[in-house]
């Protein structure tokens, strides 16, 4: 888009100020304004953005989604399925190494799979009918099913947290519920720990050993192929900065720009917004299940009732053309998409609400709710829920926080009153969400499988696992409405709309791929 109406007096308040361009003269080194702090390194011990992208710059994976969704081989070379479908065999590329120049074997590839199937939601579906995986030469291994489930290869593949990243095997034997302690991989980048500062800068530097796929790059899938020889993620929660810095040319990009800056950035020289994401996200509040007065259903319910979300868009993106209302967990114009059980969440009424709370045995108790300031979307859906939770009588205390604090101490399970929390908003790419096995946030699992509120139904779980297992798309469909009757009824999580975002980048770019993810291989500057 090209706002041509945007007055030369915007612009030139925006550049106000700025220093030299010294990105533009280098194009040796790419410089990208990321979302999100980096403070947690390991993506499969969160589910956070942030750690998934780091994750993609120095990890690597067996198979991955190409930009039409479809699984194609990565550090896979072959796969195969014997005919009862109960064993796969997958044959490793040769010559993969990791960073410190060992090869990738087998072993590394199992332990890694067994990690990942312990906190992801469809790793843990599919490690459920897992009999055994064993190494079979130094090049291939073997995945042995219990029963048939259609949808290892889509599992293996997945696109977006928690991506089944691949590591050395004394990384991927740490514990899944604490953090690996280095990020050695054997992808298109290697990290530069030595330069990371937290709350500041993230440093890798080009893989030199590295040997892209013959095939073109498509989303995940394809050919890794680095034309910089550093890239720089910088973390800048101020956006009237980040916006100078992408305008000025001190950055070559800029992940998540606000919609009410998106016109002044696009009308300045140099500087393109893309929709990069055509599918865009949904947002979630997110409510504990282990702590009064939440623990009861009547109580959780109380607070669909709360919920506009056209109130919520509006706050977030603003532009209607932007953003949907939308009942559907698996998201709206998908092939799951349902509108059961989401009354609640579509009829706001508060008194409805305050008598439900009342009957639920609420009796003012402070009820705290994170506030991560630095993202725009999720800050502006923080003071939307702080305004409608007050209106319903909820004796509420705000606690700000930067995304990556939050991201740490969502995973706290001890009581509001002792560091731990009661509500947070989050939001997720259709990827993630397409279908009941992908969407962790329908998750019944509890404390050792649900994401974090631990939501606990072993009925979402039992339909869950049937989905996985059911060949025929009508029965498919059926199952995925059942699993959204069921969570809405449990509220594992309330949908406060769909929307899309803008990202920014400089037109001396090119070989920008268009995903839901932002991938940084591929990228050259002139």
């Amino acid at each position: 888009m090209r706002h041509s109406r945007i007055s030369q007096g915007l612009v030139a308040a925006a550049v106000a100020g700025f220093v030299s361009g010294s990105a533009l003269a280098d194009t040796s080194t790419f410089r990208a304004v990321v979302h999100a702090d980096l403070k947690n390194i390991d993506p499969i011990w969160t589910t956070a953005y942030i750690s998934r992208n780091h994750g993609y710059m120095i990890w690597d994976t067996l198979f991955a989604s190409d930009e039409k969704f479809e699984i194609q081989p990565q550090m896979a070379e072959s796969a195969s399925v014997s005919e009862d479908g109960l064993t796969y065999t997958i044959k490793l590329r040769p010559g993969l190494k990791w960073h410190d120049g060992s090869p990738v074997t087998p072993d590394d590839c199992i332990a890694s799979i067994q990690r990942w199937g312990q906190r992801d939601g469809m790793g843990q579906q599919m490690m459920a009918v897992v009999e055994s995986m064993e190494a079979v030469d130094d090049l291939t291994f073997t995945i042995k099913l219990k029963e048939t489930w259609g949808l290892v290869l889509a599992a293996l593949g997945k696109m977006s947290s928690n991506v089944p990243f691949m590591m050395p095997k004394h990384l991927a034997e740490t514990d899944p519920f604490e953090q690996v302690p280095d990020s050695i991989g054997s992808g298109p980048y290697v990290f530069v720990k030595d330069e990371w500062v937290p709350g500041s800068k993230v440093v890798y530097v080009k893989n030199q050993a590295y040997v892209p796929r013959d095939e073109p790059p498509s989303a995940a899938a394809g050919g890794k192929h680095v034309y910089v020889d550093r890239f720089e993620w910088h973390y800048i929660p101020d956006h009237q900065s980040a916006m100078n810095a992408i305008v000025n040319g001190e950055v070559d990009y800029w992940e998540a720009v606000p919609a009410d800056l998106a016109p002044v950035v696009d009308a300045a020289d140099g500087v393109k917004i893309l929709q990069a994401d055509p599918y865009g996200s949904q947002g979630w509040m997110r409510i504990n299940h282990l702590h009064p007065p939440f623990d009861n259903k009547t109580a959780r319910q109380a607070i669909q009732l709360v919920v506009d979300q056209e109130t919520y868009l509006q706050a977030i993106v603003g532009t209607p053309d932007l953003y949907k209302v939308c009942p559907a967990l698996f998201m709206c114009d998908t092939p799951y998409a349902s509108d059961a059980g989401s009354d609640r969440v579509m009829m706001q009424d508060f008194d409805k609400a305050k008598a439900m709370l009342a009957e639920a045995g609420y009796n003012g108790e402070k009820i705290i709710l994170m506030h991560p300031t630095d993202i725009a979307t999720l800050n502006a859906a923080t003071q939307v829920t702080a305004q409608l939770l007050r209106e319903a009588g909820i004796n509420l205390e705000v606690q700000a926080m930067d995304w990556s604090t939050l991201t740490s101490r969502r995973a706290e399970k001890k009581a509001p009153e002792e560091g731990g929390w009661h509500i947070f908003h989050t939001s997720w790419i259709a990827p993630d969400l397409i279908n009941p096995v992908a969407n962790i946030g329908v998750s019944g699992g509890g404390v050792d499988k649900a994401w974090f509120g631990w939501p606990t139904d072993p009925e979402i779980e039992a339909l869950r696992q049937a989905f996985a297992r059911e060949s025929n798309p009508a029965k498919q469909k059926q199952l995925a409405s059942q699993v959204q009757e069921r969570a809405m009824d449990s509220v594992t999580y309330i949908p406060i709309g769909q929307y899309l975002q803008y990202r920014a980048i400089r037109d001396n770019v090119s070989g920008f791929l268009s995903a839901p993810v932002p991938y940084f291989w591929n990228l050259s500057k002139s």
